[in-house]
């Protein structure tokens, strides 16, 4: 590692006195260099969305799993990585909740993660996570085996509900019930049919058939949002099926980050690893977020053909 280093170190001088720049210059443009290409790939990935939510808004849940007061850390790291992906990724993060452990740790958390394809990007993220490590909780100093499971779901809009007058049938009759002689010899009341979904109300508490109406649309329109909400319950369900029924536990994870006996981050998805795990823990994923979009993309044209 030193000799790579030194020879490295020696190339950079020779670089940069070829181009007539200082070791800083040429380290800065370097960096540049390195900037310009995660940008470049981040862009690029935006071929393979094709979700219908891919360029919605995300929210981020995360859950200690096996492991006690360790996986309640490795909750929080995981917490931070992605607060730091985030940064780097010019999304923003807002954690909405967060459940605090006995020892510190998080039990479990719920960030909005907002942005131009924010669900896109980090839905892969989402299964459970495995770390590996010399437990800092441990008075012995042993190894421990902790577990988290991150579930990744789109934001969906409550647009407002705009009814159309043509979808609608509205009919009236005579109230029925107490109200004096009026009651029945007005059709005051109103019932009002929304012809695309079929649900119906009607309103005949009022004393005009204009307040009657009015009541019967804020009805409608009430209905029709718990209608839409629980289609959008619907929708996610079939999103998380993956991930809801996995124990947070061994032989389910989906990645898995060994700081001890060696250090190694392994996607067991894409086979893709680095050993560049601090790295990684500060936000650098990347690498595994195009892996697994292509891989994602490639299942899709697969099934797309059989």
């Amino acid at each position: 590692m030193k000799n790579s280093l030194s020879f490295w170190g020696n190339c950079q001088e020779k670089i940069a006195e070829w181009l007539g720049v200082s070791d800083n210059e040429l380290e800065a443009k370097r960096s540049e260099a390195e900037n310009f290409k995660k940008d470049f790939d981040r862009r690029y990935l935006k071929i393979f969305f094709s979700g219908e939510y891919d360029f919605n808004d995300g929210l981020l849940f995360i859950y200690a799993g096996a492991g006690g007061v360790d996986a309640q850390d490795w909750a929080s790291m995981l917490l931070r990585m992605y607060d730091k992906y985030c940064q780097q990724a010019g999304f923003g993060f807002v954690v909405l909740d967060q459940t605090v452990g006995e020892q510190g740790g998080t039990k479990s958390a719920v960030a909005e993660i907002t942005g131009d394809y924010a669900y896109g990007y980090l839905k892969g993220e989402a299964g459970v996570h495995r770390l590996v490590r010399i437990s800092p909780f441990s008075a012995k100093s042993l190894r421990h085996t902790s577990f988290a499971l991150v579930d990744v779901l789109p934001e969906i809009d409550n647009a407002e509900i705009k009814i159309e007058q043509s979808d609608l049938r509205v009919d009236t009759f005579r109230s029925s019930g107490p109200g004096g002689q009026n009651v029945n010899k007005l059709e005051t009341a109103v019932r009002i049919t929304h012809l695309p979904t079929g649900i119906s109300v009607a309103v005949q508490s009022e004393r005009s058939q204009a307040q009657n109406k009015a009541k019967a649309l804020a009805l409608l329109q009430s209905k029709l949002v718990q209608l839409m909400e629980q289609e959008k319950v619907d929708e996610l369900s079939k999103l998380r099926e993956g991930v809801k029924n996995k124990d947070i536990e061994w032989s389910n994870q989906i990645r898995s980050y060994v700081i001890h006996p060696y250090k190694m981050v392994k996607d067991h998805r894409t086979n893709v690893e680095t050993s560049r795990i601090d790295e990684t823990l500060d936000g650098d994923l990347d690498e595994f977020i195009q892996a697994e979009l292509q891989m994602a993309n490639k299942q899709q044209k697969k099934k797309s053909t059989e």
